[in-house]
């Protein structure tokens, strides 16, 4: 059996055909796993967060309640998510797979999500498709059994992928839900990136109705708008993951990364679009009342960011580069020195509002101000 090379007229047998396409494999692997550390190196240590756009968290006031009328021990901070229970509205949002340093970050990291009863993202796990060796790298149910553990694909990865191969990425995880994420505008200014984005919603839409967990759509620094919200929730979707603008600009990181590559072109489109999305705050705010269960990731640094996405809506909040540089800072210590200081925040927020849980504090009233009231005016379905 052999096989011939479209325009260039070789004829191959089939052991060499096979030879260049385990080739083309290690060539992409190996590409991947560098963007994999790059990110990690970039995002723990780099300016890449957005310039001059931030998350709109700061038009959304909470109203003081000083006569609350309970202890602060009686602060109920927990949520269900996926069948399971949290014990505060939190999750360690994707980062990151696919690397032995990447490996760690998420056995330390998913650590720390099962011992404060989190959850916790893994980051695309297109490496453990592509080199299956890899997916020690992304296994963390050893150190997390109890967690709400969520896989992690892009839409395009997923759309050539078939169902079962998608099922069988998630089962070696044991995720709870996969998060397929949209994310093309960073893919664009990407060295390398994808082009073709056709055929995303059918994607999606086979998923939902084959997979046996559930289908989080994602963004990836950009958030969701109301229509792509629209266009999910007919193909299934029940859960949204809005990861907004205003925290960590994915075009700044892959900017920062084509000028490292000497690409004058890509960085000059990114420079350009570095501050390109919709703020985490408005896309919250938008998406709420259509009837999906919200994670507000995107620029998230505090537990009243928290506060204000659960009052604007959210089922929870996501947090990823904060809790990656005060690991890197300062080890699994500084971690869960940065997350006491997100919960104390929190139940701060919740006593001074009158909140004694989260469908109460979800209930209060709160004045949006600023640009904020301008998004939800003009884009509110």
């Amino acid at each position: 059996m052999t096989f011939r090379s479209i325009g260039v007229g070789v004829t191959m047998g089939l052991s060499t055909w096979s030879s260049m396409l385990e080739s083309r494999r290690a060539v992409m692997s190996k590409t991947i796993s560098q963007r994999k550390t790059d990110h990690i190196l970039l995002c723990a240590t780099g300016d890449v967060g957005f310039r001059t756009r931030t998350t709109l968290f700061e038009d959304v006031r909470l109203v003081h309640d000083a006569l609350p009328d309970f202890s602060v021990d009686a602060l109920d901070l927990g949520c269900e998510l996926f069948g399971k229970k949290l014990r505060a509205p939190i999750i360690i949002a994707a980062m990151t797979g696919g690397t032995d340093e990447a490996g760690r970050i998420n056995y330390e990291l998913a650590s720390v999500a099962e011992e404060r009863g989190y959850g916790f993202g893994l980051g695309s796990q297109r490496a453990m498709h592509v080199r299956p060796g890899t997916n020690t790298t992304y296994r963390v149910r050893d150190v997390a059994p109890k967690t709400v553990v969520l896989g992690n694909l892009g839409v395009v990865q997923a759309k050539s992928m078939s169902t079962d191969e998608v099922r069988a990425l998630c089962a070696d995880v044991g995720a709870d839900a996969l998060c397929i994420h949209l994310n093309p505008a960073m893919e664009l200014v990407q060295p390398g990136g994808d082009r073709d984005f056709s055929g995303g919603l059918e994607t999606i839409a086979r998923l939902c109705a084959s997979l046996d967990i559930p289908v989080v759509v994602k963004e990836t620094g950009c958030g969701l708008s109301p229509s792509v919200g629209a266009r999910v929730k007919s193909a299934g979707v029940k859960t949204v993951d809005v990861s907004g603008a205003g925290g960590t600009s994915w075009v700044g990181v892959e900017t920062k990364r084509a000028e490292d590559q000497g690409d004058s072109r890509l960085k000059a489109l990114g420079d350009a679009f570095w501050d390109w999305g919709i703020p985490t705050a408005a896309s919250v705010a938008l998406l709420a009342p259509m009837g999906f269960d919200v994670i507000a990731t995107g620029g998230v640094g505090s537990g009243l960011d928290i506060a204000r996405a659960i009052a604007l809506g959210a089922k929870a909040a996501g947090i990823a580069r904060p809790a990656l540089r005060a690991l890197h800072e300062g080890g699994r210590e500084g971690a869960n020195a940065f997350f006491d200081g997100i919960e104390s925040e929190l139940r701060a927020a919740m006593l001074l509002t009158g909140s004694q849980d989260l469908a109460a504090l979800r209930g209060k009233p709160r004045v949006i101000t600023g640009e904020l009231a301008l998004w939800i005016d003009q884009l509110q379905l």
